[in-house]
């Protein structure tokens, strides 16, 4: 696995910039090193983000808007205040059903997002 390093040991918000990763869904690398990562993710109502599967260990708080969650095919509604756990290597997407924001983390780093 390729080493990135890490992140500033300070991390302020305005600084970083947001990358556009699908319709209506953007996302902001918060902090990093090798073996953890933490991902701020905006997403405007019926954004999706689409099912797909990862090695990585995820762990999602959702700080606001409402999302209709998908976990190894079992669907709930989670809302701001809310969690989830992604296990590695299960099957998992979200639809934004009323605007909202995620905060992300992932262990090892999501080296296709650098």
């Amino acid at each position: 696995m390729k080493s990135f390093g890490s992140s500033k040991e300070f991390i302020i918000g305005e600084e970083i910039k947001w990358e556009k990763v699908g319709d209506g869904v953007e996302r902001q690398i918060m902090g990093y090193d090798d073996k953890i990562m933490l991902v701020n993710v905006k997403f405007d109502k019926g954004g999706i983000g689409v099912m797909h599967k990862h090695y990585h260990s995820q762990v999602t708080y959702v700080v606001s808007g409402e999302f209709e969650v998908t976990i190894a095919g079992e669907t709930k509604t989670l809302k701001g205040g809310d969690s989830f756990y992604i296990p590695p290597n299960v099957m998992h997407g979200a639809i934004c059903t009323k605007s909202g924001f995620l905060i992300d983390t992932f262990s090892p780093i999501r080296e296709d997002f650098m």
